[in-house]
């Protein structure tokens, strides 16, 4: 079963001050439903302080799931589809089709982010194996959704080493990037669900930035020390 909460509150309206604050608040929202899990996932790099405030309330192990979405050689902020660490991609085949994206296109895009992965997992990772979440109820976490394939990747990639249960938890998404996980995860947390043709994450923050590997690296020092 899916929780979705619906707003109160007109969708445009900046609900959350930082990713702290949303962390907080979807704290506060699994403390309420009394929902205890083995592990926190963040999706980098937006979804690391958000990660990091959850895993730090329910004073859980936080590790990260380094799914890259596969942006357009020729427009870096519009992505076709996502890529998870062991290379499985999952694309927007509409979108593919309308772009007429070819074959050696989509495969140049995947090295160039599996490169990224790669990076990520000797800065992030320090190139540690991946935990054990056999039979573990594992959280995924972003700071939103957008179109919702980075997180779908995620949640599949997750799935393929048999949990006992995927929950998703975000503060903002999209009603159509929802229903797109919805199927691939046992149960979703959303505060902000908002619909219409126009989504942008950074929308629902008041204060809103890109984080560099310093920023990332300084959450995961801070959970570890």
């Amino acid at each position: 079963m899916s929780i979705i909460e619906e707003p109160s509150y007109r969708e445009r309206i900046r609900v959350f001050e930082d990713r702290i604050h949303a962390g907080r608040l979807l704290a506060k929202k699994l403390l309420e439903n009394r929902d205890f899990f083995d592990i926190v996932f963040a999706v980098p790099s937006g979804g690391v302080p958000v990660g990091f405030t959850i895993a730090e309330t329910f004073n859980t192990a936080l590790d990260l799931v380094l799914t890259r979405k596969l942006h357009l050689p020729w427009d870096s902020e519009v992505g076709f589809g996502a890529i998870a660490p062991d290379g499985s991609m999952v694309l927007n085949e509409s979108l593919v089709k309308y772009l007429r994206l070819k074959e050696d296109t989509i495969r140049k895009c995947l090295r160039i982010e599996l490169g990224e992965i790669e990076r990520r997992q000797k800065v992030f990772r320090n190139n540690k194996p991946f935990p054990d979440i056999k039979d573990r109820k594992v959280i995924v976490v972003d700071d939103g959704l957008a179109s919702g394939y980075s997180m779908l990747a995620a949640t599949k990639y997750l799935k393929k080493s048999s949990p006992k249960e995927v929950v998703v938890a975000v503060p903002t998404g999209s009603n159509s990037a929802l229903k797109l996980i919805q199927p691939f995860c046992d149960k979703i947390y959303c505060l902000n669900v908002r619909s219409g043709p126009l989504f942008a994450v950074a929308d629902a923050y008041k204060i809103w930035y890109d984080l560099g590997d310093d920023k990332v690296l300084s959450f995961l020092r801070r959970i570890n020390a």
